[in-house]
């Protein structure tokens, strides 16, 4: 079902990505990925949630890591052409820009939570920190195009939020 996920993406990116300007938005796509290789590396025994796949492709998605991989190059790239390369002008809009592909994503996990069984949450982790987690993703990634500096403070703060929110064990960084 994944392969399915990520040939959606990437045909929504084809229909409607900016893929003359892909450059300007690969150092937010690698900010991207880079944040979700660290956050998996960083919390390898104690993730907060993992991929699974139940239904296709079996064979060679088999692990949280090779799934999150192939999302990393088809979903996160797509989003990246289509997300910052429609973002529009005005405030009001922008606002809704980013609760639309809240909505997108969150549902997208909700969906395969409770009906597809392809994502099992962790440690206290649920639908609401998604969605939270995703507002500040989403806000994060548009500030990354202009201001990297000021995101990667940002992220470094919410990675310290998350840290102590679920109590993480200091063994799970050895």
């Amino acid at each position: 079902m994944h392969i399915l996920y990520n040939l959606l993406f990437l045909a929504a990116a084809i229909k409607w990505g900016d893929w003359k300007n892909w450059r300007t938005y690969y150092p937010t796509w690698l900010f991207f990925v880079g944040g979700d290789l660290f956050k998996n590396t960083l919390l390898h025994d104690h993730m907060l949630w993992t991929y699974k796949e139940t239904i296709f492709g079996t064979q060679f998605l088999f692990g949280h890591f090779i799934i999150n991989i192939v999302i990393m190059l088809f979903a996160y790239s797509s989003t990246m052409l289509i997300y910052l390369g429609n973002f529009p002008k005005l405030p009001y809009k922008q606002v809704l820009w980013i609760l639309f592909w809240v909505v997108i994503y969150s549902s997208i996990e909700f969906i395969n939570r409770d009906y597809l069984h392809l994502i099992e949450h962790h440690y206290g982790w649920n639908m609401y920190w998604s969605i939270l987690f995703n507002i500040v993703m989403f806000s994060v990634l548009k500030l990354h195009v202009k201001r990297p500096i000021a995101a990667w403070l940002i992220s470094i703060l919410a990675l310290i939020v998350l840290l102590k929110s679920f109590d993480i064990p200091m063994e799970s960084f050895k």
